[in-house]
């Protein structure tokens, strides 16, 4: 075949290459799907083989002690020596809690978002004030579940579960009775001891009265068996 018919040809296939690489160049690539990031709860950073801490360690204004225990703010319409929080305005149903970064969150709201998590360790380290608080609440959660009978409507559980919470015959740290006094320090005299009595006291009034929203959320004629499954377990091993 002469050359110059070569070349003819050459010319008249080479767009035919060109367009074919142009168009598996345009061709789609496939797509794979982004696994999300596992999100812990908002604001704790502890790591999953471990019990979470409160954020409130972290408060630039440290709150007062006795012992060391720490006085935090509540929110609560109880009476007691606590600094109290504002209400949420509009108020929030009974199940449900502040946003961690409004004004009106405070440790209370914390001890019941981490309950359940946390009940599945027997070691808990420790890191500020505001843990002991956290420990002693979820202690008392597992003592007002303890109360609520599987079959029980919300007003016989309110009956069960209130009674203990008003009951102010309850042991606080330094007392023989107190679970972890080695990690607690009895208050530093009578009146400190009945000042921290009364705080503790506002602290199981309010816990008793939001679970008791929560565990009846969705039927007032009958505890939800999620929350009670909890019964069986003891944060660190130990119960009031």
């Amino acid at each position: 075949m002469p050359v110059s018919t070569i070349k003819a040809i050459s010319t008249i296939i080479a767009p035919s290459s060109l367009l074919s690489t142009q168009l598996n160049a345009l061709k789609p690539t496939a797509v794979i799907p982004l696994t999300p990031n596992r999100r812990r709860p908002a604001n704790h950073n502890s790591p999953l083989s471990q019990a979470y801490n409160s954020i409130f360690n972290n408060d630039p204004n440290p709150p007062r002690l006795i012992g060391n225990f720490p006085i935090l703010p509540l929110r609560t319409k109880t009476r007691g020596p606590a600094y109290t929080l504002p209400i949420p305005n509009p108020p929030l149903p009974a199940a449900e809690s502040p946003d961690p970064d409004s004004e009106s969150y405070d440790i209370l709201d914390e001890v019941i978002s981490l309950f359940r998590a946390n009940t599945f360790f027997r070691n808990f380290e420790i890191q500020g004030p505001a843990d002991r608080l956290l420990i002693y609440g979820i202690w008392f959660l597992s003592d007002c579940l303890h109360k609520i009978k599987p079959h029980a409507s919300a007003r016989d559980a309110q009956k069960e579960v209130m009674n203990l919470a008003l009951d102010l015959n309850f042991a606080i740290p330094g007392d023989p009775g107190f679970p972890l006094n080695q990690m607690y320090e009895a208050p530093r005299d009578r009146q400190d001891a009945e000042q921290l009595r009364q705080y503790m006291a506002q602290v199981r009034q309010e816990l008793a009265s939001r679970l008791l929203g929560r565990v009846y959320a969705d039927d007032e004629t009958k505890p939800s068996k999620w929350w009670l499954s909890f019964t069986k377990r003891k944060f660190m091993g130990k119960a009031l």
